[in-house]
Protein backbone atom coordinates (compact mmCIF):
# COMPACT_ATOMS: atom_id res chain seq x y z
CA UNK A 1 0.00 0.00 0.00
CA UNK A 2 0.94 3.68 -0.93
CA UNK A 3 2.81 5.58 2.21
CA UNK A 4 1.86 9.21 1.99
CA UNK A 5 4.87 11.42 1.82
CA UNK A 6 5.67 13.61 5.04
CA UNK A 7 5.47 17.59 5.04
CA UNK A 8 9.15 17.21 5.09
CA UNK A 9 9.64 15.13 2.34
CA UNK A 10 7.71 17.17 0.20
CA UNK A 11 10.29 20.66 1.09
CA UNK A 12 13.08 18.54 0.30
CA UNK A 13 10.75 17.36 -3.58
CA UNK A 14 10.46 20.73 -4.41
CA UNK A 15 13.87 22.24 -3.40
CA UNK A 16 15.39 19.51 -5.74
CA UNK A 17 13.28 20.51 -8.94
CA UNK A 18 13.83 24.41 -8.24
CA UNK A 19 17.68 23.27 -8.14
CA UNK A 20 17.44 21.78 -11.18
CA UNK A 21 15.37 23.92 -12.98
CA UNK A 22 18.23 26.75 -11.20
CA UNK A 23 21.17 25.31 -12.86
CA UNK A 24 19.21 24.21 -16.14
CA UNK A 25 18.74 27.49 -16.87
CA UNK A 26 21.77 28.40 -15.85
CA UNK A 27 23.51 26.11 -18.56
CA UNK A 28 21.22 27.85 -20.92
CA UNK A 29 21.96 31.40 -20.30
CA UNK A 30 25.45 30.34 -20.00
CA UNK A 31 26.69 27.15 -21.96
CA UNK A 32 24.68 27.85 -25.27
CA UNK A 33 25.26 30.16 -27.99
CA UNK A 34 21.32 30.75 -27.95
CA UNK A 35 21.06 31.55 -24.26
CA UNK A 36 24.07 34.41 -24.29
CA UNK A 37 22.35 36.48 -26.98
CA UNK A 38 19.59 35.97 -24.87
CA UNK A 39 21.15 37.37 -22.07
CA UNK A 40 23.13 40.12 -24.28
CA UNK A 41 19.84 41.74 -25.75
CA UNK A 42 17.81 41.74 -22.27
CA UNK A 43 21.04 43.38 -21.03
CA UNK A 44 22.02 46.09 -23.30
CA UNK A 45 21.63 49.68 -22.60
CA UNK A 46 21.67 52.74 -25.61
CA UNK A 47 25.10 53.48 -25.81
CA UNK A 48 24.34 56.70 -26.95
CA UNK A 49 22.76 58.93 -30.00
CA UNK A 50 25.39 59.59 -32.82
CA UNK A 51 23.76 63.20 -32.71
CA UNK A 52 26.76 65.16 -32.41
CA UNK A 53 25.04 67.82 -30.53
CA UNK A 54 23.56 65.82 -27.85
CA UNK A 55 25.56 64.27 -24.42
CA UNK A 56 26.12 60.98 -23.94
CA UNK A 57 24.69 59.96 -20.59
CA UNK A 58 25.01 56.36 -20.23
CA UNK A 59 27.18 55.16 -17.34
CA UNK A 60 30.41 53.60 -18.99
CA UNK A 61 31.22 50.17 -17.71
CA UNK A 62 33.11 46.54 -17.89
CA UNK A 63 30.97 45.75 -21.41
CA UNK A 64 29.91 42.22 -22.17
CA UNK A 65 32.65 40.29 -23.80
CA UNK A 66 32.21 38.77 -27.01
CA UNK A 67 35.26 36.50 -27.88
CA UNK A 68 37.04 37.65 -30.91
CA UNK A 69 36.61 35.54 -33.84
CA UNK A 70 37.03 36.52 -37.56
CA UNK A 71 35.18 39.09 -37.48
CA UNK A 72 36.75 40.88 -35.17
CA UNK A 73 38.88 43.87 -36.34
CA UNK A 74 41.94 43.90 -34.08
CA UNK A 75 43.41 46.98 -33.34
CA UNK A 76 46.92 47.57 -32.02
CA UNK A 77 47.43 50.92 -29.60
CA UNK A 78 49.69 52.22 -26.53
CA UNK A 79 48.48 54.26 -23.78
CA UNK A 80 47.75 57.51 -25.19
CA UNK A 81 44.28 59.55 -25.54
CA UNK A 82 44.72 60.24 -29.42
CA UNK A 83 42.38 56.54 -29.84
CA UNK A 84 39.61 57.58 -27.90
CA UNK A 85 37.33 58.20 -30.88
CA UNK A 86 37.43 54.70 -31.37
CA UNK A 87 37.18 53.01 -27.53
CA UNK A 88 33.95 55.70 -27.25
CA UNK A 89 32.14 54.07 -30.34
CA UNK A 90 32.99 50.69 -29.03
CA UNK A 91 31.93 51.23 -25.96
CA UNK A 92 35.58 49.94 -24.48
CA UNK A 93 38.45 48.23 -25.27
CA UNK A 94 37.39 44.75 -25.25
CA UNK A 95 35.07 43.59 -28.41
CA UNK A 96 31.45 43.23 -27.24
CA UNK A 97 27.88 43.45 -28.97
CA UNK A 98 27.59 46.74 -26.94
CA UNK A 99 29.59 48.02 -29.27
CA UNK A 100 27.80 50.43 -31.30
CA UNK A 101 30.38 49.17 -34.51
CA UNK A 102 28.05 45.85 -33.74
CA UNK A 103 24.65 47.39 -33.57
CA UNK A 104 25.48 49.74 -36.91
CA UNK A 105 27.82 47.80 -38.75
CA UNK A 106 27.48 43.74 -37.81
CA UNK A 107 31.41 43.43 -36.46
CA UNK A 108 32.85 43.47 -33.17
CA UNK A 109 36.34 45.67 -32.59
CA UNK A 110 39.06 44.71 -29.91
CA UNK A 111 41.72 46.98 -28.45
CA UNK A 112 45.04 45.35 -27.45
CA UNK A 113 47.46 47.64 -25.40
CA UNK A 114 50.92 46.90 -26.89
CA UNK A 115 52.91 49.92 -25.26
CA UNK A 116 56.22 47.49 -25.84
CA UNK A 117 57.31 48.64 -29.63
CA UNK A 118 59.12 45.70 -30.34
CA UNK A 119 56.17 43.39 -29.30
CA UNK A 120 53.82 45.86 -30.89
CA UNK A 121 55.40 45.47 -34.13
CA UNK A 122 55.07 41.82 -33.93
CA UNK A 123 51.92 41.36 -33.22
CA UNK A 124 51.27 43.19 -36.35
CA UNK A 125 53.74 40.79 -38.53
CA UNK A 126 52.05 37.85 -36.99
CA UNK A 127 48.06 39.09 -38.07
CA UNK A 128 47.72 39.33 -34.10
CA UNK A 129 46.44 42.90 -34.97
CA UNK A 130 45.08 43.79 -38.49
CA UNK A 131 45.62 47.30 -37.73
CA UNK A 132 48.80 48.97 -35.85
CA UNK A 133 49.50 52.10 -34.39
CA UNK A 134 52.42 54.47 -35.69
CA UNK A 135 53.38 57.90 -35.86
CA UNK A 136 54.04 59.60 -39.66
CA UNK A 137 57.10 61.52 -38.40
CA UNK A 138 58.92 58.42 -37.67
CA UNK A 139 57.45 55.89 -40.01
CA UNK A 140 60.47 56.35 -42.70
CA UNK A 141 62.78 54.96 -39.85
CA UNK A 142 60.87 51.77 -39.36
CA UNK A 143 58.86 51.45 -42.92
CA UNK A 144 61.85 49.66 -44.54
CA UNK A 145 61.48 46.89 -42.25
CA UNK A 146 58.12 45.96 -42.71
CA UNK A 147 58.18 46.08 -46.42
CA UNK A 148 57.43 42.81 -46.64
CA UNK A 149 53.92 42.72 -45.42
CA UNK A 150 53.63 46.03 -47.72
CA UNK A 151 51.89 48.45 -45.38
CA UNK A 152 49.35 51.41 -46.13
CA UNK A 153 48.42 53.82 -43.70
CA UNK A 154 44.41 53.74 -43.86
CA UNK A 155 44.05 57.10 -41.76
CA UNK A 156 44.76 59.70 -38.99
CA UNK A 157 43.90 59.35 -35.81
CA UNK A 158 45.23 62.45 -33.93
CA UNK A 159 47.80 65.20 -33.29
CA UNK A 160 49.42 65.97 -30.20
CA UNK A 161 48.97 69.00 -28.92
CA UNK A 162 50.66 69.06 -25.66
CA UNK A 163 50.92 65.14 -25.39
CA UNK A 164 54.57 65.63 -26.00
CA UNK A 165 57.01 68.21 -24.18
CA UNK A 166 60.69 68.88 -23.81
CA UNK A 167 61.12 70.11 -20.05
CA UNK A 168 64.23 71.64 -19.13
CA UNK A 169 66.10 72.44 -15.83
CA UNK A 170 66.49 76.23 -13.96
CA UNK A 171 68.72 78.43 -16.74
CA UNK A 172 67.65 77.16 -19.68
CA UNK A 173 64.59 79.11 -20.45
CA UNK A 174 65.39 79.11 -24.98
CA UNK A 175 66.20 76.52 -27.32
CA UNK A 176 69.63 78.67 -27.71
CA UNK A 177 70.67 77.44 -24.22
CA UNK A 178 70.20 73.52 -25.01
CA UNK A 179 73.85 74.20 -27.19
CA UNK A 180 76.02 71.75 -25.21
CA UNK A 181 73.87 70.04 -22.90
CA UNK A 182 72.69 66.54 -21.88
CA UNK A 183 69.03 66.07 -23.22
CA UNK A 184 67.39 62.69 -22.76
CA UNK A 185 65.15 60.93 -25.56
CA UNK A 186 63.71 57.99 -26.92
CA UNK A 187 65.84 57.61 -30.21
CA UNK A 188 63.37 57.16 -33.35
CA UNK A 189 60.27 58.18 -31.78
CA UNK A 190 58.08 60.77 -31.84
CA UNK A 191 60.20 62.33 -29.07
CA UNK A 192 63.09 62.16 -31.33
CA UNK A 193 61.01 64.01 -34.25
CA UNK A 194 59.96 66.51 -31.92
CA UNK A 195 63.45 67.39 -30.48
CA UNK A 196 64.45 67.70 -34.25
CA UNK A 197 62.23 70.11 -35.34
CA UNK A 198 62.80 72.27 -31.94
CA UNK A 199 66.52 72.57 -32.52
CA UNK A 200 66.18 73.31 -36.24
CA UNK A 201 63.71 76.23 -35.10
CA UNK A 202 66.35 77.38 -33.07
CA UNK A 203 69.30 76.97 -35.57
CA UNK A 204 70.62 73.76 -33.62
CA UNK A 205 71.29 70.67 -35.02
CA UNK A 206 71.30 67.19 -33.65
CA UNK A 207 75.26 67.89 -33.20
CA UNK A 208 74.90 70.95 -30.91
CA UNK A 209 73.77 68.90 -28.32
CA UNK A 210 74.76 65.65 -26.12
CA UNK A 211 71.52 62.93 -27.14
CA UNK A 212 71.14 60.67 -23.65
CA UNK A 213 69.33 57.72 -25.42
CA UNK A 214 66.69 56.18 -23.64
CA UNK A 215 64.34 53.26 -24.20
CA UNK A 216 61.30 55.51 -23.54
CA UNK A 217 59.76 58.38 -23.06
CA UNK A 218 58.83 57.46 -19.08
CA UNK A 219 62.37 56.45 -19.08
CA UNK A 220 63.59 59.96 -20.56
CA UNK A 221 61.29 61.07 -17.66
CA UNK A 222 63.12 59.34 -15.02
CA UNK A 223 67.24 60.31 -16.04
CA UNK A 224 65.29 64.09 -16.01
CA UNK A 225 64.01 63.34 -12.19
CA UNK A 226 67.51 61.94 -11.16
CA UNK A 227 69.38 64.79 -12.40
CA UNK A 228 71.32 62.59 -15.10
CA UNK A 229 70.48 65.10 -17.48
CA UNK A 230 69.86 68.53 -18.21
CA UNK A 231 66.58 68.46 -20.30
CA UNK A 232 64.38 65.73 -21.83
CA UNK A 233 61.41 64.94 -24.27
CA UNK A 234 58.67 63.28 -22.18
CA UNK A 235 54.80 62.26 -22.72
CA UNK A 236 52.11 63.50 -21.25
CA UNK A 237 51.45 63.65 -17.84
CA UNK A 238 55.53 62.89 -17.12
CA UNK A 239 55.92 66.94 -17.93
CA UNK A 240 54.08 68.06 -14.96
CA UNK A 241 55.58 65.79 -12.78
CA UNK A 242 59.08 66.46 -13.90
CA UNK A 243 58.72 70.31 -12.98
CA UNK A 244 56.98 69.55 -10.11
CA UNK A 245 59.93 66.72 -9.05
CA UNK A 246 62.85 69.13 -10.11
CA UNK A 247 63.17 72.48 -8.28
CA UNK A 248 63.36 75.11 -10.84
CA UNK A 249 62.61 72.74 -14.06
CA UNK A 250 59.67 74.12 -16.61
CA UNK A 251 58.42 73.25 -19.84
CA UNK A 252 60.67 74.80 -22.47
CA UNK A 253 58.08 73.58 -25.23
CA UNK A 254 55.41 71.35 -25.73
CA UNK A 255 53.20 70.20 -28.78
CA UNK A 256 50.18 72.64 -27.99
CA UNK A 257 52.69 75.19 -30.15
CA UNK A 258 54.52 72.22 -31.97
CA UNK A 259 51.16 71.74 -33.57
CA UNK A 260 51.92 69.70 -36.38
CA UNK A 261 54.71 67.82 -36.33
CA UNK A 262 53.43 64.64 -34.56
CA UNK A 263 50.58 63.04 -36.13
CA UNK A 264 49.69 59.15 -35.18
CA UNK A 265 48.10 57.19 -37.99
CA UNK A 266 46.98 53.20 -38.23
CA UNK A 267 48.45 51.10 -40.98
CA UNK A 268 47.56 48.17 -42.26
CA UNK A 269 48.77 45.22 -44.22
CA UNK A 270 47.35 45.78 -48.22
CA UNK A 271 46.35 42.43 -48.31
CA UNK A 272 43.82 42.91 -45.44
CA UNK A 273 42.88 46.26 -47.11
CA UNK A 274 41.94 44.40 -50.05
CA UNK A 275 40.03 41.51 -48.24
CA UNK A 276 37.88 44.29 -45.84
CA UNK A 277 37.19 47.28 -47.69
CA UNK A 278 33.84 47.80 -47.00
CA UNK A 279 34.38 46.67 -43.01
CA UNK A 280 37.28 49.05 -42.91
CA UNK A 281 35.06 51.93 -44.48
CA UNK A 282 32.38 51.45 -41.72
CA UNK A 283 35.29 51.34 -38.80
CA UNK A 284 36.42 54.19 -40.25
CA UNK A 285 32.98 55.83 -40.32
CA UNK A 286 32.28 54.85 -36.51
CA UNK A 287 35.89 55.99 -35.62
CA UNK A 288 35.28 59.65 -37.17
CA UNK A 289 32.06 59.82 -35.63
CA UNK A 290 33.35 59.08 -31.86
CA UNK A 291 35.90 61.41 -32.11
CA UNK A 292 33.25 64.43 -33.56
CA UNK A 293 31.27 63.58 -30.59
CA UNK A 294 33.83 63.72 -28.49
CA UNK A 295 35.13 67.17 -29.57
CA UNK A 296 31.37 68.90 -29.81
CA UNK A 297 30.27 67.44 -26.21
CA UNK A 298 32.52 67.47 -22.65
CA UNK A 299 30.20 64.97 -21.60
CA UNK A 300 30.65 62.84 -24.29
CA UNK A 301 34.56 63.55 -23.45
CA UNK A 302 34.24 62.49 -19.96
CA UNK A 303 32.34 59.05 -20.76
CA UNK A 304 35.61 58.78 -23.38
CA UNK A 305 38.06 59.08 -20.54
CA UNK A 306 36.30 56.49 -18.07
CA UNK A 307 36.27 54.10 -20.59
CA UNK A 308 40.10 54.86 -21.27
CA UNK A 309 40.67 54.69 -17.19
CA UNK A 310 39.04 51.57 -17.07
CA UNK A 311 41.75 49.86 -19.57
CA UNK A 312 44.97 51.94 -18.80
CA UNK A 313 46.75 50.75 -15.46
CA UNK A 314 47.12 53.42 -12.98
CA UNK A 315 45.19 56.40 -14.54
CA UNK A 316 42.61 57.77 -13.18
CA UNK A 317 39.64 59.44 -14.72
CA UNK A 318 41.28 63.46 -14.99
CA UNK A 319 44.25 61.65 -16.04
CA UNK A 320 42.57 60.23 -19.00
CA UNK A 321 40.32 63.47 -19.46
CA UNK A 322 43.73 65.48 -19.90
CA UNK A 323 45.31 63.15 -22.21
CA UNK A 324 42.29 63.56 -24.66
CA UNK A 325 42.53 67.39 -24.21
CA UNK A 326 46.35 67.02 -24.98
CA UNK A 327 45.50 66.00 -28.96
CA UNK A 328 43.29 66.95 -31.65
CA UNK A 329 41.25 63.78 -32.46
CA UNK A 330 41.04 64.11 -36.05
CA UNK A 331 37.68 63.84 -38.00
CA UNK A 332 36.87 62.93 -41.52
CA UNK A 333 37.70 67.00 -42.36
CA UNK A 334 41.33 66.44 -41.17
CA UNK A 335 41.58 63.12 -42.59
CA UNK A 336 41.07 65.03 -46.25
CA UNK A 337 43.31 67.55 -45.41
CA UNK A 338 46.06 64.81 -44.39
CA UNK A 339 45.84 63.02 -47.12
CA UNK A 340 46.08 66.04 -49.80
CA UNK A 341 42.73 65.62 -50.68
CA UNK A 342 41.47 69.43 -49.92
CA UNK A 343 43.50 71.61 -52.72
CA UNK A 344 42.76 74.57 -50.72
CA UNK A 345 44.68 72.98 -47.55
CA UNK A 346 48.10 74.57 -47.36
CA UNK A 347 49.43 73.42 -44.47
CA UNK A 348 51.03 69.83 -43.42
CA UNK A 349 50.05 66.79 -45.41
CA UNK A 350 50.74 63.23 -44.59
CA UNK A 351 52.85 63.33 -47.37
CA UNK A 352 55.10 67.11 -46.47
CA UNK A 353 55.46 65.57 -43.21
CA UNK A 354 56.97 61.53 -43.86
CA UNK A 355 59.11 62.95 -46.90
CA UNK A 356 60.32 65.84 -44.55
CA UNK A 357 61.46 63.46 -42.34
CA UNK A 358 62.29 60.82 -44.72
CA UNK A 359 65.14 63.14 -45.79
CA UNK A 360 65.92 64.01 -41.91
CA UNK A 361 66.33 60.48 -40.75
CA UNK A 362 68.32 59.89 -43.95
CA UNK A 363 70.43 62.29 -43.14
CA UNK A 364 71.45 60.89 -39.92
CA UNK A 365 71.99 57.49 -40.95
CA UNK A 366 68.35 56.45 -39.45
CA UNK A 367 66.30 55.58 -42.90
CA UNK A 368 67.90 53.52 -45.93
CA UNK A 369 67.50 54.41 -49.91
CA UNK A 370 64.52 51.86 -49.66
CA UNK A 371 62.17 54.06 -48.42
CA UNK A 372 59.35 54.33 -50.27
CA UNK A 373 57.62 57.13 -51.83
CA UNK A 374 54.56 58.69 -49.79
CA UNK A 375 52.53 57.31 -52.60
CA UNK A 376 53.13 53.94 -52.19
CA UNK A 377 52.47 53.67 -48.55
CA UNK A 378 48.96 55.39 -47.97
CA UNK A 379 45.76 54.09 -48.99
CA UNK A 380 43.17 56.99 -49.04
CA UNK A 381 40.12 55.33 -49.63
CA UNK A 382 38.69 55.34 -46.44
CA UNK A 383 38.68 58.88 -46.26
CA UNK A 384 38.09 59.92 -50.26
CA UNK A 385 35.28 57.75 -49.94
CA UNK A 386 32.94 58.61 -47.11
CA UNK A 387 29.79 60.12 -46.66
CA UNK A 388 30.04 62.01 -43.25
CA UNK A 389 29.44 65.43 -43.27
CA UNK A 390 28.11 68.23 -40.69
CA UNK A 391 30.17 71.24 -38.79
CA UNK A 392 31.35 67.87 -36.26
CA UNK A 393 32.96 66.27 -39.30
CA UNK A 394 34.44 69.14 -40.21
CA UNK A 395 38.50 70.07 -40.37
CA UNK A 396 40.02 71.73 -37.55
CA UNK A 397 39.95 75.49 -38.40
CA UNK A 398 43.22 78.16 -38.06
CA UNK A 399 44.40 79.38 -34.81
CA UNK A 400 42.68 83.16 -34.27
CA UNK A 401 45.92 85.33 -33.29
CA UNK A 402 44.67 89.15 -31.28
CA UNK A 403 46.16 91.66 -32.74
CA UNK A 404 49.81 92.37 -32.24
CA UNK A 405 50.67 94.63 -28.97
CA UNK A 406 53.88 96.67 -28.12
CA UNK A 407 54.91 94.52 -25.85
CA UNK A 408 54.96 91.42 -28.36
CA UNK A 409 57.83 92.91 -29.75
CA UNK A 410 60.31 92.92 -26.70
CA UNK A 411 58.49 89.41 -25.45
CA UNK A 412 61.56 86.42 -24.91
CA UNK A 413 60.99 84.16 -28.24
CA UNK A 414 61.38 80.12 -27.36
CA UNK A 415 63.52 79.69 -30.67
CA UNK A 416 65.15 81.97 -33.20
CA UNK A 417 66.59 81.24 -36.80
CA UNK A 418 68.88 83.81 -38.71
CA UNK A 419 68.34 83.23 -42.08
CA UNK A 420 70.24 85.17 -44.64
CA UNK A 421 67.68 86.91 -47.35
CA UNK A 422 70.00 89.16 -49.76
CA UNK A 423 68.37 92.27 -50.86
CA UNK A 424 69.75 95.29 -53.68
CA UNK A 425 70.73 98.05 -51.78
CA UNK A 426 68.24 100.53 -50.47
CA UNK A 427 65.76 97.95 -51.97
CA UNK A 428 63.26 95.45 -50.24
CA UNK A 429 61.27 93.46 -52.16
CA UNK A 430 61.99 89.83 -52.22
CA UNK A 431 62.91 88.51 -55.67
CA UNK A 432 62.80 84.84 -56.75
CA UNK A 433 66.14 83.85 -54.94
CA UNK A 434 64.82 85.08 -51.40
CA UNK A 435 61.36 83.74 -51.60
CA UNK A 436 62.81 80.61 -52.44
CA UNK A 437 65.40 80.67 -49.26
CA UNK A 438 62.13 81.71 -47.32
CA UNK A 439 60.50 78.45 -48.65
CA UNK A 440 63.47 76.39 -48.14
CA UNK A 441 64.62 77.67 -44.82
CA UNK A 442 61.29 78.00 -42.57
CA UNK A 443 57.82 77.88 -44.20
CA UNK A 444 58.02 74.31 -42.93
CA UNK A 445 58.94 75.66 -39.07
CA UNK A 446 56.31 78.22 -39.02
CA UNK A 447 53.93 75.29 -40.20
CA UNK A 448 54.77 72.73 -37.66
CA UNK A 449 54.25 75.40 -35.10
CA UNK A 450 51.14 76.58 -36.47
CA UNK A 451 49.92 78.04 -32.89
CA UNK A 452 53.01 79.78 -32.07
CA UNK A 453 53.80 83.79 -32.78
CA UNK A 454 55.95 84.46 -35.28
CA UNK A 455 58.32 87.67 -35.11
CA UNK A 456 60.39 89.10 -38.34
CA UNK A 457 62.89 91.09 -37.29
CA UNK A 458 64.91 92.74 -40.36
CA UNK A 459 68.71 93.86 -39.59
CA UNK A 460 71.17 95.98 -41.49
CA UNK A 461 74.85 96.67 -40.84
CA UNK A 462 76.12 100.07 -40.41
CA UNK A 463 76.46 101.42 -43.95
CA UNK A 464 74.56 104.37 -44.37
CA UNK A 465 72.19 106.48 -41.89
CA UNK A 466 71.22 105.27 -38.94
CA UNK A 467 67.55 106.19 -40.16
CA UNK A 468 67.66 104.58 -43.02
CA UNK A 469 68.57 101.53 -42.02
CA UNK A 470 65.91 101.20 -39.33
CA UNK A 471 63.22 102.09 -41.70
CA UNK A 472 64.81 99.84 -44.41
CA UNK A 473 65.24 96.68 -41.86
CA UNK A 474 61.27 97.35 -41.05
CA UNK A 475 60.31 97.15 -44.83
CA UNK A 476 61.64 94.47 -45.56
CA UNK A 477 60.59 92.52 -42.67
CA UNK A 478 57.27 93.52 -43.51
CA UNK A 479 57.96 92.32 -46.89
CA UNK A 480 58.64 88.84 -45.51
CA UNK A 481 55.75 88.75 -43.33
CA UNK A 482 53.41 89.75 -46.81
CA UNK A 483 54.79 87.04 -48.54
CA UNK A 484 53.88 84.09 -45.88
CA UNK A 485 50.44 85.91 -45.37
CA UNK A 486 49.83 86.40 -49.73
CA UNK A 487 51.35 82.54 -50.40
CA UNK A 488 50.53 80.29 -47.49
CA UNK A 489 47.44 82.01 -46.17
CA UNK A 490 49.32 82.28 -42.53
CA UNK A 491 46.92 84.73 -40.55
CA UNK A 492 48.37 88.39 -40.68
CA UNK A 493 48.07 88.86 -37.02
CA UNK A 494 50.52 86.19 -36.57
CA UNK A 495 53.19 88.16 -37.36
CA UNK A 496 55.47 90.55 -34.89
CA UNK A 497 57.01 92.58 -37.17
CA UNK A 498 59.76 94.90 -36.01
CA UNK A 499 63.38 96.32 -38.04
CA UNK A 500 66.15 96.88 -35.97
CA UNK A 501 67.86 98.43 -38.30
CA UNK A 502 71.66 98.29 -36.77
CA UNK A 503 71.16 97.65 -33.79
CA UNK A 504 71.15 94.30 -33.01
CA UNK A 505 74.46 93.19 -34.89
CA UNK A 506 75.86 89.25 -34.03
CA UNK A 507 79.23 90.28 -35.96
CA UNK A 508 82.26 92.64 -35.91
CA UNK A 509 80.98 95.35 -38.71
CA UNK A 510 84.23 96.28 -39.35
CA UNK A 511 84.97 93.59 -42.01
CA UNK A 512 82.92 92.74 -44.77
CA UNK A 513 82.30 88.36 -43.56
CA UNK A 514 80.89 90.58 -40.41
CA UNK A 515 78.90 93.53 -42.56
CA UNK A 516 77.04 89.97 -44.66
CA UNK A 517 76.21 88.50 -41.05
CA UNK A 518 74.17 91.46 -39.84
CA UNK A 519 72.47 91.75 -43.09
CA UNK A 520 69.83 88.77 -41.97
CA UNK A 521 66.37 88.22 -40.91
CA UNK A 522 65.33 86.77 -37.62
CA UNK A 523 62.60 84.75 -37.30
CA UNK A 524 61.38 84.09 -34.18
CA UNK A 525 58.63 82.02 -32.42
CA UNK A 526 56.84 83.65 -29.51
CA UNK A 527 54.70 82.16 -27.68
CA UNK A 528 50.93 84.26 -27.09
Amino acid sequence: MAQRLTTFSKFLITLLIVAAVFFAGRYFLTGTEAGRNLSEQAGQVDSGSSDNNSSTTTTPRKNTSSKADGNTIKVGVVTWGGYAGGQYFNEGFEANKLSRFYKDYGFTVEFKILDDFDASRAAFKNDEVHLLWATIDAFPTEVEALSAYDPKVVFQADWSRGGDAIVARRGINTVSELRGKKIAVAELTPSHSFLLWLLDAGGLTINDVTLVKQASAIDAAAAFKAKQVDAAVVWSPDDEDCVTSVPGARILENTKSASHIIADVFIAKNAYIQANKEKLAQLYEGWMTGAAEINSNDGNKRKAAKILAEAFEGFDESMTYNAINNVRLCTDGDNKNFFGLNRNYKNVTGESLYTKMTNVYRGLGFAGNDVPNWRLIRYSGLAQNSNLSGPAQAAEGAKVFTKVKESDKKKKAIATKAVSISFRTGEFKLDENSKYIIDNEFVDIAKAFTNSRIRIEGNTDNTGSYANNKSLSLKRAQSVANYLVSTYNMPRNRFIVVGNGPDKPVADNGTAAGKAKNRRTDFELVPE
